[in-house]
């Protein structure tokens, strides 16, 4: 088709395109920031050019860089993420008039359904239902406090050339219209260098559910099934499945002929998806049109059997579709996790920078698929999304795919960052969600209080406590061996039982190990479990049997003084494993105290400060904003836990980090 494709974009999806390209004998150019020199696309290219500095608008939106790149390397097609402001538009028609092809639709239907505005109004005219809202642009936030009242509330604010989150607010009231249209704004134009927003009615508790389009240059569209995307943490997906427990075929048909619809009003060819809401009623209104490569495109690949890469490569080249409405199957399910460098514990997600020390993917799992783009040794920084990478499973129906995700979650590993596995897994396992019982609001509903990790049932700590302390006495007796024989051979020891002190949460533990064979028998809580494993201390992931019921744990860490984390269920534990002989002397051992943060802010994530609302010497109350931090695009307002005066702005520099904080009293 081509013989040289240059990638203008970066990460998983970088990756992914190259695959494609190599399969169908396509050599690739790819563009990177100097922070990206050594980034996992930038090896699997054919060759690499470097475009700017870290910041994404200096270099991978750097349309002049990208445009002199393609010129040098004489590349014939350009793939990259039209996710990104209207300037690009009239660079990319400078590139057909010099030859070079566009790997998506043309400039037309990407401008009218880049912007939500126009492409609400276009959807109307094609019969597609739409949802209640202003369809113009707002001006300031008298105005869009001025058309929430109209609507009612709750409304919708969000960026007019927005997608994947950013730029979004919900508002329930005049207060928060007005904070969510600065905000939104703001980020509006840090994210697509276009900060026009629109306001609609919010759909209160929705399932977000999209449909998979394919459509050529000769009038041909199909929709390829659905996609269940409802599970979501600040307006972007977590967890994806296709297809979804919720529609009927009657249902899938009607979505599907109106995305169709609408991909021909604009002469859509490309891939693309249509996004929808969809109440309890299985009423369906239009949300917006992404005309690009989806991140959760793997599971339409798996349950239809096509390379949605290939497919929009031969569409830019000129060749109709291959394939037939009827043609288009759904075999079997499929899901997708977005691993993220976050800490679930805050706000579902808040992000997480640092260097993968140590880096495995689940590959060895049946039926596994993993688009990323990063690799042990990789850094996640504060310039780009924080995904870690798609972990994708398959099966013969959903229960099948579930079950593979859990043992994929369980054989994943991560560090050097904070990561969502935790999460992952317990969405996955949650009763509501195995029943399909979900919507958009699921995690705030699930998890009122906050994500607190997995609660251990009574077997369940029964099992971490015998499996954390034959761990250790496995330890004990490796470190008594030198290459496979005892360190001092006139020493020998008979030692076959041990008693411990377990210390787990708010409760301490005594338990009794005995050791048979391979296997350790393990007392806790007056019953015995049997613990059986290869015990290779050396491997990140450790298989245990306990009474018959196969775990994979990951012991994260450990120190001399007996505390160790594990990895259990997909949550990590700490605990605190002493003989007891040591546990009694324990509590002789002074205890350092607490650091006294009430009268400190302090930023809960690395990012850049875009914003400080207040000055040393300024009164402020509870709840009132003291400063702004902006990381992975995303603006996150820090607020003052209570009322006092501010007394330092201690090292608050323009990029921030979990040291830099604001004082008052």
């Amino acid at each position: 088709t081509f013989e040289k494709l240059l990638i203008a974009n970066r990460g998983e999806i970088a990756c992914r395109v190259i695959k494609t390209c190599k399969k169908m004998g396509i050599k690739t150019v790819a563009i990177h920031s100097d922070v990206d020199a050594n980034a996992v696309h930038v090896k699997m290219a054919d060759e690499a050019v470097c475009v700017g500095p870290a910041p994404t608008s200096k270099s991978y939106l750097n349309m002049d860089a990208i445009m002199e790149v393609i010129r040098k390397t004489r590349a014939q097609a350009v793939s990259l993420n039209v996710s990104i402001c209207c300037s690009f538009l009239s660079s990319l028609s400078l590139q057909a008039s010099e030859g070079v092809t566009f790997i998506g639709p043309d400039t037309h239907a990407i401008q009218a359904m880049g912007d939500k505005i126009e492409s609400k109004l276009l959807a109307k005219n094609a019969k597609v239902n739409t949802i209640p809202g202003f369809d113009g642009v707002v001006k300031d936030a008298d105005e869009a406090v001025r058309i929430a009242r109209e609507i009612g509330y709750p409304v919708m604010i969000k960026a007019s050339a927005g997608g994947g989150g950013k730029g979004m607010r919900i508002a329930w009231d005049d207060e928060e219209t007005r904070e969510g249209f600065r905000f939104s704004s703001q980020e509006a134009a840090s994210s697509f260098g276009d900060d026009r927003l629109l306001i609609e009615k919010f759909i209160d508790n929705p399932r977000h559910i999209e449909i998979q389009v394919l459509a050529d240059k000769h009038g041909n569209a199909l929709w390829l099934n659905e996609r269940e995307c409802s599970i979501q943490r600040r307006n972007q997906k977590v967890v994806e499945e296709a297809p979804s427990t919720f529609l009927d075929p009657e249902t899938r048909r009607a979505m599907g002929e109106q995305a169709v619809a609408l991909a021909k009003a604009v002469k859509y060819s490309s891939a693309g998806t249509v996004e929808f809401l969809v109440d309890s009623s299985k009423n369906f209104y239009f949300l917006e049109m992404n005309t690009r490569l989806q991140v959760e495109h793997p599971v339409t690949e798996c349950i239809t059997g096509l390379d949605l890469v290939q497919e929009m490569i031969r569409v830019a080249k000129g060749y109709p579709l291959r394939h037939k409405q009827a043609d288009i199957p759904i075999n079997g399910w499929a899901v997708e996790c977005r691993v993220y460098a976050e800490d679930p514990y805050k706000s579902f997600g808040l992000p997480s920078i640092g260097k993968l020390s140590q880096y495995q993917e689940p590959l060895h799992v049946p039926s596994v698929r993993v688009d990323s783009g990063i690799q042990q040794g990789s850094d996640i920084s504060i310039y780009y999304d924080p995904m870690i990478s798609k972990l994708i499973t398959y099966g013969s129906n959903r229960a099948e795919a579930l079950k593979r995700m859990e043992e994929a979650l369980d054989n994943y590993v991560i560090r050097g960052v904070a990561h969502n596995i935790s999460l992952l897994r317990e969405v996955i396992v949650h009763p509501r969600f195995v029943q399909g019982d979900i919507s958009t609001k699921f995690l705030p509903e699930v998890y009122p209080e906050g994500f607190k990790g997995h609660k251990l049932t009574d077997l369940e700590r029964r099992q971490l406590l015998a499996t954390a302390a034959s761990l250790y006495v496995a330890e004990q007796l490796r470190s008594q061996r030198f290459l496979g024989t005892p360190r001092i051979p006139i020493a020998k020891s008979k030692r076959s039982s041990w008693e411990l002190s377990v210390h787990l949460g708010d409760g301490t533990y005594p338990v009794a190990v005995s050791k048979d064979g391979s296997s350790f028998s393990v007392e806790v809580d007056g019953m015995k479990l049997n613990v059986t494993s290869e015990w290779n201390l050396a491997s990140p992931l450790l298989s245990v049997t306990i009474d018959g019921t196969q775990r994979t744990i990951q012991r994260i860490s450990r120190n001399a003084s007996g505390e160790t984390s594990i990895q259990f269920l997909g949550t990590v534990y700490k605990l605190q494993i002493l003989t007891k002989v040591a546990a009694e002397l324990s509590k002789y051992m002074p205890e350092k105290a607490a650091e006294d943060t009430s009268s400190i802010l302090r930023s809960p994530m690395p990012g850049t400060v875009v914003a400080v609302s207040v000055k040393p010497g300024d009164m402020v109350s509870e709840g009132q904003e003291i400063c702004v931090i902006e990381a992975m695009k995303m603006q996150n307002s820090m607020i003052a836990a209570k009322t006092g005066k501010v007394s330092h702005l201690r090292s608050l520099k323009t990029i921030c980090n979990l040291s830099n904080r604001i004082e008052f009293k």
